[in-house]
């Protein structure tokens, strides 16, 4: 199958500067050499830790940073260097979503009007058929005809998330980048929310990036699932394999760590030691080794601990940290 969107080496470094002068003392490595891809339709986890990099990367895809290095690709075209001009009738094809709906709402706006805006930058129509749009949009995300009138503190958690929803969908892209959809809303609503975005996936054919730090929710709404630490992808398999069969160290923690309901089903909690490496200051080998004071770490320094395809379509770090003594005499033969 095609892609649709191609991530290739993507770096996303900010400058620290500090003293009297304001130099630049360093770099915040947040993302620091990503690569993936997604497919027409397909919904892609991202998972991790807070702090490692994983929302920085989404806005860096939909150029609202600009990347330091590294090649975003969608439909086939590299969007990585194009100006804003040129950019903006492309944005069509892919929109974002962010955590905090009160915060990413203008607040001054009515529900039609933050609704309408794509349409209005994007000049689609005439006013009476954006106007249709939004009535439109309304009913397709389930809220009631009288929300347009509406202002978003005058709505609940979940019936502003679905605003974002509408307004995400309102240029009918192809791509949606779903940066923590759900973590700010009641459990009983975030699956109402998930339920809604799959529907319109169906329907409207859409593929997803679906970044969050739940591994429960992934599960449920991800057809692979990419899991991140410290500014890098460590792991990458379908959703069934990676719950499965997790070969990462780190991915093992994160999975220990779902809640089970079934007291049956309880595992032993992974307990992670150690504190998580500064991005401004790297590790030089393994950064999870180094977290956990792994005795092969220093072997790590220097290697290269790209991704191999350790088994069919899934990949994993070639890290001696973090994999089982199997795996990684598997991962060196395929090095």
């Amino acid at each position: 199958m095609s892609k649709l969107l191609e991530v290739e080496n993507l770096k996303m470094h900010f400058p620290v500067k500090g003293g009297v002068l304001m130099r630049q003392r360093g770099l915040v490595k947040a993302v620091d050499g990503v690569s993936f891809f997604i497919r027409p339709g397909e919904t892609l986890g991202l998972v991790g830790e807070s702090g490692c990099g994983k929302s920085t990367l989404g806005k860096a895809i939909v150029r609202l940073y600009d990347p330091s290095a590294g090649k975003v690709v969608f439909d086939g075209q590299d969007i990585t260097k194009l100006g804003q001009g040129s950019l903006r009738p492309l944005r069509q094809g892919f929109q974002m979503m962010f955590q905090d709906p009160a915060e990413s709402l203008n607040s001054r706006f009515s529900v039609a009007q933050v609704i309408r805006e794509p349409l209005d930058i994007q000049k689609l129509g005439s006013v009476a058929d954006r106007d249709a749009k939004v009535r439109e949009l309304v009913e397709a995300v389930g809220l009631p005809a009288s929300s347009v009138d509406k202002y978003p503190s005058e709505l609940s958690g979940g019936q502003r998330q679905r605003v974002g929803v509408a307004r995400a969908i309102a240029l009918n892209p192809r791509l949606i980048v779903l940066d923590e959809p759900v973590s700010a809303l009641d459990v009983s609503v975030q699956s109402q929310v998930l339920n809604l975005l799959v529907e319109l996936q169906e329907k409207l054919d859409l593929a997803y990036l679906f970044i969050a730090h739940d591994l429960a929710v992934v599960k449920h709404i991800s057809d692979r699932v990419a899991v991140m630490y410290l500014g890098k992808i460590v792991e990458v398999a379908s959703s069934e394999e990676i719950y499965k069969n997790p070969k990462h160290a780190y991915t093992k923690a994160l999975l220990s760590a779902i809640p089970q309901t079934d007291p049956e089903r309880q595992g032993q909690r992974i307990k992670l030691e150690g504190e998580v490496p500064s991005p401004i200051d790297p590790p030089a080998g393994s950064a999870f080794g180094h977290r956990i004071k792994h005795p092969r770490y220093e072997e790590t320094i220097g290697m290269d601990l790209a991704l191999v395809e350790i088994a069919p379509d899934h990949w994993v770090a070639a890290d001696p940290c973090c994999l089982s003594e199997e795996d990684w005499e598997k991962a060196q033969e395929l090095m």
